[in-house]
Protein backbone atom coordinates (compact mmCIF):
# COMPACT_ATOMS: atom_id res chain seq x y z
CA UNK A 1 0.00 0.00 0.00
CA UNK A 2 0.98 3.51 -0.20
CA UNK A 3 1.76 6.30 2.05
CA UNK A 4 -1.84 7.86 1.62
CA UNK A 5 -3.59 5.44 3.58
CA UNK A 6 -2.04 7.33 6.92
CA UNK A 7 -2.93 10.54 5.76
CA UNK A 8 -6.16 12.56 6.15
CA UNK A 9 -9.52 10.75 6.11
CA UNK A 10 -8.49 7.17 6.06
CA UNK A 11 -9.68 5.03 8.60
CA UNK A 12 -9.22 1.22 9.59
CA UNK A 13 -12.40 -0.63 10.54
CA UNK A 14 -11.62 -4.59 12.95
CA UNK A 15 -14.20 -6.70 12.94
CA UNK A 16 -14.53 -9.92 15.15
CA UNK A 17 -16.98 -12.21 16.77
CA UNK A 18 -18.94 -15.01 15.36
CA UNK A 19 -19.07 -16.06 12.02
CA UNK A 20 -22.14 -15.73 10.07
CA UNK A 21 -23.19 -14.88 6.49
CA UNK A 22 -23.71 -11.72 5.31
CA UNK A 23 -20.52 -10.31 7.43
CA UNK A 24 -18.30 -8.69 4.62
CA UNK A 25 -21.61 -7.57 3.21
CA UNK A 26 -22.98 -5.77 5.99
CA UNK A 27 -19.59 -3.92 6.69
CA UNK A 28 -19.67 -2.60 3.03
CA UNK A 29 -22.73 -1.25 3.08
CA UNK A 30 -22.68 0.95 5.95
CA UNK A 31 -19.59 2.44 4.88
CA UNK A 32 -20.82 3.16 1.40
CA UNK A 33 -23.93 4.69 3.26
CA UNK A 34 -21.97 7.05 4.75
CA UNK A 35 -19.67 7.82 1.61
CA UNK A 36 -16.87 5.77 2.42
CA UNK A 37 -14.69 3.81 0.14
CA UNK A 38 -13.26 1.05 0.68
CA UNK A 39 -9.40 0.47 -0.74
CA UNK A 40 -8.19 -2.54 1.24
CA UNK A 41 -10.39 -5.46 2.66
CA UNK A 42 -8.26 -8.77 4.36
CA UNK A 43 -10.87 -11.23 6.19
CA UNK A 44 -10.68 -14.65 7.31
CA UNK A 45 -12.52 -17.06 9.29
CA UNK A 46 -11.10 -20.05 11.73
CA UNK A 47 -14.20 -21.98 10.48
CA UNK A 48 -17.40 -21.14 8.37
CA UNK A 49 -19.51 -23.33 10.37
CA UNK A 50 -19.48 -21.67 14.10
CA UNK A 51 -15.57 -20.61 14.13
CA UNK A 52 -14.31 -16.75 14.68
CA UNK A 53 -14.75 -14.15 12.21
CA UNK A 54 -12.05 -11.66 11.63
CA UNK A 55 -11.82 -8.57 8.91
CA UNK A 56 -9.90 -5.27 8.56
CA UNK A 57 -10.75 -3.01 6.11
CA UNK A 58 -9.24 0.44 4.71
CA UNK A 59 -11.43 2.84 4.00
CA UNK A 60 -11.12 6.39 2.43
CA UNK A 61 -14.07 8.85 4.45
CA UNK A 62 -14.09 12.83 3.40
CA UNK A 63 -14.27 14.67 6.40
CA UNK A 64 -14.04 11.29 8.90
CA UNK A 65 -13.15 12.94 11.81
CA UNK A 66 -16.53 14.99 11.61
CA UNK A 67 -18.51 12.23 10.17
CA UNK A 68 -16.93 9.65 12.39
CA UNK A 69 -19.78 9.80 15.65
CA UNK A 70 -22.70 8.88 12.82
CA UNK A 71 -20.47 6.36 11.34
CA UNK A 72 -19.72 4.58 14.74
CA UNK A 73 -23.16 4.78 15.66
CA UNK A 74 -24.43 3.17 12.52
CA UNK A 75 -21.92 0.34 13.13
CA UNK A 76 -23.13 -0.49 17.07
CA UNK A 77 -26.67 -1.03 15.10
CA UNK A 78 -25.46 -2.99 12.25
CA UNK A 79 -22.46 -4.83 13.59
CA UNK A 80 -23.29 -5.34 17.66
CA UNK A 81 -26.66 -4.87 18.23
CA UNK A 82 -27.71 -6.86 15.04
CA UNK A 83 -25.00 -9.31 14.81
CA UNK A 84 -23.35 -9.64 17.84
CA UNK A 85 -19.64 -8.72 16.68
CA UNK A 86 -17.35 -6.46 18.49
CA UNK A 87 -15.28 -3.41 16.11
CA UNK A 88 -12.38 -1.15 16.37
CA UNK A 89 -12.53 1.90 14.22
CA UNK A 90 -9.15 4.07 13.96
CA UNK A 91 -8.34 7.32 11.90
CA UNK A 92 -5.29 6.42 10.19
CA UNK A 93 -3.77 9.66 10.55
CA UNK A 94 -3.59 9.23 14.67
CA UNK A 95 -0.53 7.36 15.54
CA UNK A 96 -0.28 5.56 18.44
CA UNK A 97 1.80 6.12 21.62
CA UNK A 98 4.34 3.73 22.24
CA UNK A 99 6.42 3.67 25.17
CA UNK A 100 9.26 1.25 25.80
CA UNK A 101 10.92 -0.38 28.65
CA UNK A 102 14.76 -1.52 28.71
CA UNK A 103 17.52 -2.56 31.09
CA UNK A 104 21.09 -2.36 29.46
CA UNK A 105 20.88 -4.14 25.99
CA UNK A 106 20.14 -1.40 24.00
CA UNK A 107 20.17 -2.78 20.34
CA UNK A 108 16.13 -3.01 20.48
CA UNK A 109 15.64 -0.22 22.03
CA UNK A 110 18.00 1.89 19.66
CA UNK A 111 16.67 -0.15 16.54
CA UNK A 112 12.63 0.97 17.75
CA UNK A 113 14.11 4.60 18.04
CA UNK A 114 15.90 4.70 14.59
CA UNK A 115 13.10 3.43 12.70
CA UNK A 116 11.00 6.03 14.82
CA UNK A 117 12.87 8.34 13.07
CA UNK A 118 12.96 7.67 10.07
CA UNK A 119 9.40 7.23 9.60
CA UNK A 120 9.40 3.41 9.41
CA UNK A 121 7.00 2.77 12.46
CA UNK A 122 4.18 4.91 12.35
CA UNK A 123 4.07 5.91 15.97
CA UNK A 124 5.75 8.38 18.86
CA UNK A 125 7.69 7.34 21.71
CA UNK A 126 6.66 9.94 24.46
CA UNK A 127 9.17 7.89 26.95
CA UNK A 128 11.76 5.58 27.46
CA UNK A 129 11.67 3.88 30.78
CA UNK A 130 14.50 2.17 32.59
CA UNK A 131 15.94 0.29 35.68
CA UNK A 132 19.28 1.35 34.61
CA UNK A 133 20.43 4.53 34.09
CA UNK A 134 22.98 3.44 31.40
CA UNK A 135 21.27 4.46 27.75
CA UNK A 136 20.01 7.46 28.71
CA UNK A 137 22.25 9.55 27.10
CA UNK A 138 21.52 7.56 24.07
CA UNK A 139 17.72 8.20 24.47
CA UNK A 140 18.30 11.71 24.35
CA UNK A 141 20.20 12.28 21.40
CA UNK A 142 16.91 11.39 19.91
CA UNK A 143 14.54 14.19 21.53
CA UNK A 144 13.05 11.73 23.81
CA UNK A 145 12.54 12.07 27.44
CA UNK A 146 14.44 9.25 29.50
CA UNK A 147 12.99 8.27 32.80
CA UNK A 148 15.53 6.29 35.29
CA UNK A 149 13.40 4.05 37.27
CA UNK A 150 15.08 1.83 39.61
CA UNK A 151 13.79 -1.69 40.95
CA UNK A 152 14.56 -2.48 44.50
CA UNK A 153 14.68 -6.74 44.48
CA UNK A 154 12.82 -6.69 47.58
CA UNK A 155 10.05 -3.84 46.63
CA UNK A 156 9.31 -4.11 42.59
CA UNK A 157 5.77 -2.31 43.83
CA UNK A 158 7.41 1.29 44.17
CA UNK A 159 8.49 0.66 40.58
CA UNK A 160 5.87 -0.39 39.29
CA UNK A 161 3.28 2.57 40.86
CA UNK A 162 5.87 4.96 39.55
CA UNK A 163 5.68 3.32 36.31
CA UNK A 164 1.70 3.57 36.29
CA UNK A 165 2.57 6.91 37.14
CA UNK A 166 4.29 7.99 34.13
CA UNK A 167 2.29 5.90 31.84
CA UNK A 168 -1.10 5.49 32.21
CA UNK A 169 -3.76 7.79 30.20
CA UNK A 170 -0.14 8.96 28.34
CA UNK A 171 0.12 6.21 26.31
CA UNK A 172 -1.72 3.44 23.70
CA UNK A 173 1.00 0.33 24.13
CA UNK A 174 4.29 -0.19 25.94
CA UNK A 175 6.83 -2.34 24.17
CA UNK A 176 9.71 -4.17 26.36
CA UNK A 177 12.73 -4.02 24.18
CA UNK A 178 14.74 -6.29 26.56
CA UNK A 179 13.36 -4.72 29.98
CA UNK A 180 14.67 -7.74 32.09
CA UNK A 181 11.58 -7.33 34.88
CA UNK A 182 8.91 -9.82 35.18
CA UNK A 183 5.63 -7.03 35.52
CA UNK A 184 3.24 -8.14 37.82
CA UNK A 185 -0.37 -8.83 36.87
CA UNK A 186 -1.80 -6.33 39.12
CA UNK A 187 0.27 -3.84 36.73
CA UNK A 188 -1.45 -5.38 33.17
CA UNK A 189 -4.57 -5.01 34.90
CA UNK A 190 -4.22 -1.86 36.02
CA UNK A 191 -1.93 0.10 32.73
CA UNK A 192 -4.61 -1.06 30.45
CA UNK A 193 -3.02 -0.94 26.96
CA UNK A 194 -1.27 -3.97 25.57
CA UNK A 195 2.42 -4.82 26.26
CA UNK A 196 4.53 -6.22 23.82
CA UNK A 197 8.04 -8.25 24.95
CA UNK A 198 10.77 -9.82 22.61
CA UNK A 199 13.16 -12.64 23.79
CA UNK A 200 14.68 -15.49 22.51
CA UNK A 201 13.01 -18.65 21.20
CA UNK A 202 15.16 -20.89 22.75
CA UNK A 203 12.57 -20.88 25.40
CA UNK A 204 11.76 -23.00 27.54
CA UNK A 205 14.73 -24.77 26.54
CA UNK A 206 17.26 -22.61 28.11
CA UNK A 207 15.53 -20.44 30.57
CA UNK A 208 17.44 -17.86 32.72
CA UNK A 209 20.77 -16.16 32.57
CA UNK A 210 22.95 -17.04 29.71
CA UNK A 211 21.17 -18.97 27.15
CA UNK A 212 23.10 -18.10 24.37
CA UNK A 213 26.24 -20.45 26.19
CA UNK A 214 24.08 -22.85 26.98
CA UNK A 215 22.29 -23.59 23.34
CA UNK A 216 25.41 -23.37 22.03
CA UNK A 217 26.97 -25.85 24.62
CA UNK A 218 23.99 -28.30 23.83
CA UNK A 219 24.76 -27.73 19.59
CA UNK A 220 21.49 -25.89 18.55
CA UNK A 221 21.01 -25.61 14.80
CA UNK A 222 18.54 -22.28 14.93
CA UNK A 223 18.27 -19.72 17.25
CA UNK A 224 15.43 -16.83 16.75
CA UNK A 225 13.24 -14.80 18.49
CA UNK A 226 9.67 -14.33 19.24
CA UNK A 227 7.53 -10.97 19.75
CA UNK A 228 4.20 -11.43 21.78
CA UNK A 229 2.10 -9.95 23.80
CA UNK A 230 2.51 -9.89 27.32
CA UNK A 231 0.15 -11.53 29.84
CA UNK A 232 0.21 -13.00 33.87
CA UNK A 233 1.42 -16.47 32.25
CA UNK A 234 5.38 -15.28 32.01
CA UNK A 235 6.21 -15.49 27.96
CA UNK A 236 3.20 -17.31 27.05
CA UNK A 237 0.90 -14.31 25.60
CA UNK A 238 -0.08 -14.48 22.25
CA UNK A 239 3.01 -14.93 19.56
CA UNK A 240 2.70 -11.79 16.82
CA UNK A 241 6.18 -12.98 15.06
CA UNK A 242 8.89 -15.46 15.32
CA UNK A 243 11.63 -15.53 13.28
CA UNK A 244 14.78 -17.99 13.09
CA UNK A 245 18.17 -18.21 11.57
CA UNK A 246 20.64 -20.90 11.11
CA UNK A 247 23.78 -21.76 13.39
CA UNK A 248 26.76 -24.09 13.38
CA UNK A 249 29.35 -25.78 15.10
CA UNK A 250 31.43 -22.95 13.32
CA UNK A 251 30.23 -20.25 15.42
CA UNK A 252 31.46 -19.03 18.54
CA UNK A 253 29.05 -17.77 21.34
CA UNK A 254 29.48 -14.22 20.72
CA UNK A 255 27.79 -14.93 17.31
CA UNK A 256 25.50 -16.58 18.54
CA UNK A 257 24.72 -13.42 20.56
CA UNK A 258 25.13 -11.16 17.91
CA UNK A 259 23.18 -12.63 15.00
CA UNK A 260 20.81 -13.49 17.60
CA UNK A 261 20.17 -9.77 18.12
CA UNK A 262 19.93 -8.97 14.63
CA UNK A 263 16.75 -11.44 14.77
CA UNK A 264 15.18 -9.90 17.94
CA UNK A 265 15.28 -6.21 16.20
CA UNK A 266 13.84 -7.59 13.36
CA UNK A 267 10.70 -9.77 14.64
CA UNK A 268 10.21 -6.66 17.22
CA UNK A 269 9.80 -4.16 14.88
CA UNK A 270 7.87 -6.17 12.93
CA UNK A 271 5.62 -7.16 15.92
CA UNK A 272 5.57 -3.35 16.60
CA UNK A 273 5.00 -1.99 12.80
CA UNK A 274 1.72 -4.43 12.53
CA UNK A 275 0.44 -3.64 16.01
CA UNK A 276 0.74 0.45 15.15
CA UNK A 277 -0.92 -0.35 11.99
CA UNK A 278 -4.05 -2.46 13.33
CA UNK A 279 -2.91 -5.69 11.74
CA UNK A 280 -2.91 -8.05 14.59
CA UNK A 281 -6.38 -9.31 15.84
CA UNK A 282 -6.17 -11.09 19.52
CA UNK A 283 -8.31 -13.85 20.00
CA UNK A 284 -7.80 -15.44 23.20
CA UNK A 285 -4.15 -17.61 23.64
CA UNK A 286 -3.39 -16.69 19.56
CA UNK A 287 -3.36 -13.86 16.97
CA UNK A 288 -4.49 -12.76 13.35
CA UNK A 289 -1.98 -11.19 11.86
CA UNK A 290 -3.12 -9.40 8.31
Amino acid sequence: MTDNIFAEDYGRLIVQGADQPGIVSRVSTVLAEHGANVVALDQTTSDPSGGQFFQRTVFHLPELSVKREALADALDQSLVDDLGLSYRLVEAKRQKRVAILVSKSDHCMLDLLWRQRRGELRMTVPMVISNHPDLGDDVRQFNIPFFHVPVEKNNKEAAEKEHLNLLKGNVDMVVLARYMQVLSGDFLGEIGVPVINIHHSFLPAFMGAGPYQRAKDRGVKLIGATAHYVTEDLDEGPIIEQDVIRVSHRESTREFQRRGADVERSVLSKAVSWHCDDRVIRDGNTTVVF
